[in-house]
């Protein structure tokens, strides 16, 4: 939260796995509280956003043996269940909430969100996904932490029909109080990626982030903002070892689950939480909520994208038992040199599934991709190119995972003072998923609500 709030004991609900309410004592404090809800920090001005996919009623089974049987036929079990939610988010308190698969497609469920979250002090932004798809998203912003800038919505008409919210909010009040340019501002983004029900949409996912980051590029051009923190939340559908997240830490975005609990990018911290358990019964993290502050480094977006797709395309050949050299003469087909022809790399992009396909790679982005590999533009890719530019890549960029350092009182005058934020604390629940395990009682939804508790840090940048 944006203000600075007294460590007084409060008596609130608080909610086992079961949804079931029992009322606990609460004192707000910098560690996390035995009922699990987001704490405020004492003596600082901090803000909190929880990510949540609420798992819409039209999806639900009741019953496996009759899957067409959904909780939406059955009143009694989603009003209840989302009531429990809302209970939830409401005592915990969020300066942003993020749901995904909220039923817009009810009007009664709309209306209890937007009545209670109104009521709880809140300004809600809901969005349908294309198509009628039937569910979508729901930002909430409380009114005591954030005035709304502007809203713009974000339409992939893609093959997921998938769409993202943008919200530029600015705090209602100084971070600190000698803050030099008044309120902070910053950028949110809600969303909810493809599910991944085959390899070959794995570039949908990653072509859907794409999007949303080119997106931000323009909004922060178009509106001189050069130096201003980015959240960016949602259910992205994939692992800490999946192309979207290297995609993202790429482009200088930290998980601030990662970064509290001071898990790496590594192998051995990659299952150490789960946050999801799919209809498959596969239990795995997939919720996020990224944080990119404004002197982080990046590298170039379109750059960053071409890495992405060939460390895709990499995978493929590898899992088809394709060494370098072989994955070299897929790609260079009957050439009688050689080097790659653009020909024979667009012909190359087609069998591996990610040109040729109404869900696949543009015209415009296969270029992009040929002139990220073509180093010298001579027309031809040639192994070392190929090497280099295709297959030896480190997408990662192995960017500091740190984004807590406060950077203050730098004697350099040159330098321009900016605001950005640490991350304080994180928490899944219940509690249970921070060990990789998934409770069978639990049952608000098949998703682990996230929370993050953000402090505001000074930074110096030079530009």
């Amino acid at each position: 939260m944006v203000a600075v709030v007294d460590s007084n004991n409060l008596s609130i609900p608080n909610l086992n796995t079961n949804g079931n309410e029992s009322r606990v004592g609460y004192k707000r404090s910098v560690s996390r509280s035995n009922s699990g809800y987001v704490s405020s920090i004492m003596g600082e001005c901090c803000i909190s956003c929880t990510t949540f996919n609420i798992l819409a009623p039209i999806y639900k089974r009741l019953d496996h043996q009759n899957q067409s049987l959904r909780e939406s036929d059955v009143r009694d079990s989603w009003f209840n269940r989302n009531q429990t939610i809302l209970d939830w988010l409401i005592c915990e308190r969020s300066s942003v909430i993020c749901l995904q698969e909220f039923w817009v497609g009810n009007e009664e469920l709309v209306l209890m969100y937007q009545e209670r979250l109104g009521n709880a002090g809140y300004n809600t932004f809901s969005l349908a996904r294309t198509n009628n798809r039937g569910d979508g998203l729901l930002t909430a912003l409380h009114r005591d932490y954030f005035n709304v800038l502007n809203y713009r919505e974000l339409l992939f008409n893609d093959f997921g029909d998938r769409v993202a919210q943008l919200v530029h909010v600015e705090s209602v009040v100084p971070f600190f109080q000698n803050q030099r340019g008044g309120q902070q501002e910053i950028l949110i983004v809600n969303t909810h990626l493809l599910f991944p029900h085959d390899s070959s949409l794995s570039v949908v996912r990653l072509h859907q982030v794409y999007k949303i980051l080119q997106y931000l590029e323009l909004y922060q051009t178009e509106n001189k903002l050069n130096h201003i923190p980015i959240i960016l939340c949602g259910d992205w559908n994939g692992s800490k070892r999946g192309h979207v997240y290297k995609f993202l830490r790429s482009q200088g975005f930290v998980s601030s689950y990662d970064i509290a609990h001071q898990y790496t990018d590594g192998d051995a911290d990659a299952h150490k939480w789960v946050s999801h358990r799919n209809h498959r019964g596969n239990i795995c993290g997939v919720d996020f909520i990224w944080l990119r502050n404004p002197h982080q480094s990046r590298k170039p977006l379109k750059a960053s994208w071409a890495e992405a797709v060939f460390s895709i395309i990499k995978c493929q050949l590898q899992k088809a038992s394709l060494a370098e050299n072989d994955a070299f003469a897929f790609f260079k087909a009957d050439n009688n040199g050689d080097v790659i022809t653009h020909s024979a790399f667009c012909e190359a992009l087609r069998q591996v599934n990610l040109a040729g396909l109404p869900y696949g790679l543009s015209f415009q982005e296969t270029d992009d991709l040929w002139a990220q590999a073509d180093v010298d533009g001579n027309g031809v890719v040639n192994y070392e190119e190929f090497k280099q530019r295709m297959w030896n890549l480190s997408c990662s960029a192995q960017i500091e995972n740190n984004c807590n350092d406060n950077m203050e009182d730098s004697k350099d005058c040159s330098e321009k003072e900016i605001l950005g934020f640490a991350v304080k604390d994180a928490f899944l629940f219940p509690s249970e998923v921070e060990k990789g395990k998934w409770p069978e009682n639990y049952s608000l939804s098949d998703h682990a609500p996230l929370s993050v508790v953000f402090s505001p840090v000074r930074m110096q940048s030079s530009s």
